[in-house]
């Protein structure tokens, strides 16, 4: 458990940029709204510095929950903007110089704030009716006397030529919608409406149990279910000081890089679509079917995989599972060079992708555009070397880093990203030691009284779990860090002055997953 820095609010703004400018802390690596309840509402962030891997918890509050308000530091980290909107929408807490204070997830008609405690849901009966865009947004200014002033600013003016994409469009791989103000073909300004499949799981853990919260883990990002409740199982055995054996360390390490090759097939196969390579296509489905027919054996899941536990993991590994997931490594890594025959070596393919979607270095690291995005952009982001946990710190492979930052860099890292699982998984294999696969646990578990992170790296970027608990047998707040919402809020610096069809190929190498991002 890290010490966490309490920064009085109207002190926030000045200190925090002292941190970014002063010690360096860059990467914003997450933002949680917190309900403290009679000592106030307020903000968890946590910060990295990417030379040194050094990080600071900072925290802030406001005792006034009839009218709550924060400073912003969306002017000093551009990934807080969506973040700072998502603690709008479910703590009412608007903060002061953010230039965007719309709800992100819930409707404008949504009446009251889900996460806080006091909450009354029964504020809120089924809507029958549509929702009416609105084209302007709330901005709140400081003036030079302190006094807060309360601005409209427009979002598209009515001569603007706006289409929507989504949320019924295939390429947006899911419920996601973009507005789009287009001049001719090129994209002038997007806007992004996020929610459509917006559960409330951060809510749902706050009244189950740690073990029945694991369940809710694998409905975030499909494509990374071992490595979203690897998180989770991480982050309350680190809080309980667990320790599982170095077998089921083995197990963990070898079922994420299968996982990450899953979902970067799954990747190459859509992105392929995208792009109208339908050969392509089924080449990745067919060779993804391989690595779940392995996690079925074992897990009896093959999209779903409720396999990591507190502890351990649910059941050891299928009796031909060594000698299967050898023979798939064979299999699949001279099938590769057909993959780049028919699609990356293509003329017209890479001229589709090259140059288009640029994002810079620095934006990828201010926006925490972490993963497959953030490497492209040259930016050395990987959990696994930065903060190693289960057996990444004791095997040899190589960060893939690009630094051209466009859609054909962000889709090399990712076919260079499933080499690099295959050798971590060949290191592995041959080697996993006897031992438990599940410690023995209490039938009721509490997690000690603190504040607690832990992060992996999802087949997208950092997925990240801050846990607050006050020793009860559940969570009293569960966030989980989504790795796409730092992804599509960088859309629009990437979408701007690229044509209309190039959105298809930069949504589609940014790679994000929607039920991750809406929660």
């Amino acid at each position: 458990m890290s010490e966490r820095i309490e920064i009085p609010a109207e002190k926030l703004h000045e200190e925090m940029l002292k941190l970014r400018q002063g010690k360096h802390l860059d990467f914003l690596r997450s933002l949680t709204g917190m309900d403290w309840g009679e000592e106030g509402l307020g903000v968890v962030y946590h910060l990295e510095d990417t030379n040194t891997g050094d990080n600071v918890v900072i925290s802030t509050r406001t005792t006034n929950r009839e009218k709550p308000e924060l400073p912003s530091v969306s002017d000093i980290w551009k990934g807080a903007e969506f973040n700072e909107r998502e603690v709008y929408d479910y703590y009412g807490i608007r903060f002061v110089g953010h230039p965007d204070m719309r709800r992100l997830f819930l409707r404008d008609d949504w009446v009251g704030y889900p996460l806080r405690k006091d909450y009354d849901k029964s504020l809120n009966p089924l809507r029958m009716t549509n929702e009416e865009p609105v084209d302007t947004t709330q901005y709140i200014e400081v003036q030079h006397d302190g006094s807060v002033i309360e601005k409209r600013e427009t979002i598209f003016e009515e001569d603007e030529y706006i289409i929507n994409i989504g949320p019924q469009h295939p390429a947006t791989h899911g419920v996601l919608r973009f507005r789009v103000s287009l001049e001719g073909e090129i994209i002038k300004k997007l806007d992004v409406h996020c929610g459509y499949i917006h559960r409330g799981i951060e809510k749902m853990c706050e009244s189950l149990t740690y073990p029945q919260t694991l369940a809710l883990t694998d409905r975030l990002d499909y494509l990374g279910a071992h490595q979203n409740r690897h998180a989770l199982c991480m982050c309350i055995e680190q809080a309980m000081g667990v320790e599982v054996s170095e077998r089921v360390q083995y197990i963990r390490t070898i079922m994420d890089e299968l996982q990450r090759i899953d979902s970067h097939l799954l990747f190459f196969s859509c992105l392929c679509m995208d792009m109208g390579a339908l050969t392509a296509f089924f080449y990745g489905f067919r060779d993804r079917e391989k690595i779940l027919d392995i996690f079925e054996a074992t897990t009896g899941g093959r999209l779903i995989q409720n396999y990591n536990t507190i502890g351990g993991v649910q059941a050891d590994i299928a009796p031909d599972f060594v000698q299967k997931v050898k023979e798939f490594i064979a299999y699949l890594r001279p099938m590769l060079k057909e993959y780049h025959e028919v699609f990356t070596g293509n003329i017209i393919a890479q001229e589709r992708l090259r140059g288009v979607g640029v994002l810079s270095r620095e934006d990828a690291i201010s926006f925490g555009a972490t993963g497959g995005t953030g490497r492209a952009s040259g930016w050395a982001c990987d959990v696994r070397k930065r903060h190693p946990y289960a057996m990444y710190g004791k095997v040899d492979f190589k960060e893939i880093v690009h630094t051209e930052g466009d859609c054909f860099a962000r889709y090399m890292v990712r076919m260079e990203e499933i080499l690099e699982s295959m050798s971590i998984i060949e290191q592995l294999i041959d080697n996993i030691p006897e031992g438990n696969y599940q410690e023995k646990m209490k039938p009721i578990i509490r997690v000690p009284e603190g504040h607690y992170y832990a992060a992996v790296e999802g087949s997208r970027g950092e997925f990240g779990v801050y846990l607050e608990s006050r020793g009860d047998k559940f969570p009293y707040r569960l966030k989980f860090r989504a790795t796409g919402l730092p992804l599509v809020s960088a859309m629009e610096t990437m979408c701007r002055n690229a044509k209309i069809a190039d959105l298809i190929a930069i949504g589609g190498t940014v790679d994000y997953v929607v039920p991750d991002i809406d929660r």
